[in-house]
């Protein structure tokens, strides 16, 4: 039940993080209120991985772990980073005055956002493995023939050059590194076309985790069977 609960969330935290990337064109209201929404299943999504807290200490710090922990602090940093400069620029949820502070808060809403995107995405490459586990599972083998099963990979990968061309299209690296200050948003876009471009964009950093992570994990444990060979050589002389 508790598993059933954390993926709901999840996929309920990504339609949204979607949603509110085009706050032009969902319109400013409507974004303030998903993103407190988004506050309040990142919330949630922590209580209920709060183990994952509590075992920070434990065990050992294998490359891979590194990396997925440190990406988990990053994550946690630009969700922290959206929601305060969010709230300081707030119009309709929230009413402060920080007349000193908008151009920092919208610089900061800026980078947490668009960071935010594309670290969330590269999370989720990360755990995409499992999810086609499960999938995998829950089809039997001999009804997913060998052609249907390349047929999904083409589909990924026409997905992620699509995705690629996105980020070029929307010029996403310039508000990553604050090359530009100001969103651009063709009003005469419907939201559904953006939020499917989104998605490719989204797709794209998914499948560049996921398959280097497989490559990661094929060169690691050659490695690992290098050292273990050279290992018992030595113990041999």
């Amino acid at each position: 039940m508790q598993v059933r609960l954390k993926i709901g969330i999840d996929v309920f935290m990504t339609a949204l993080l979607l949603c509110a990337m085009g706050y032009m064109l969902i319109g400013e209201e409507t974004h303030e209120w998903i993103g407190c929404a988004l506050f309040v299943l990142f919330a949630a999504h922590h209580i209920l991985n709060r183990n994952w807290w509590k075992h920070l200490r434990c065990g050992k710090y294998a490359p891979v772990r590194i990396f997925q922990t440190g990406l988990n602090f990053l994550i946690l940093l630009a969700m922290l980073g959206a929601m305060v400069s969010g709230v300081l620029l707030s119009r309709y949820v929230f009413d402060f005055d920080v007349t000193g502070l908008a151009n920092f808060a919208h610089a900061l809403h800026i980078l947490s956002a668009y960071w935010g995107f594309a670290l969330m995405s590269v999370h989720l490459g990360l755990h995409w493995g499992m999810l086609c586990g499960r999938l995998k599972k829950a089809i039997d083998k001999k009804k997913r023939p060998a052609w249907f099963v390349w047929l999904l990979r083409i589909a990924a990968f026409c997905i992620a050059a699509y995705g690629a061309v996105n980020i070029v299209r929307y010029d996403l690296f310039s508000y990553m590194f604050l090359q530009s200050h100001f969103v651009f948003f063709d009003a005469e876009q419907p939201v559904v076309l953006f939020l499917l471009d989104y998605a490719a964009i989204m797709g794209f950093w998914v499948w560049l985790t996921y398959y280097a992570q497989k490559l990661f994990n094929i060169f690691y444990q050659k490695g690992e069977r290098k050292n273990e060979a050279h290992l018992c050589i030595g113990f041999l002389f």
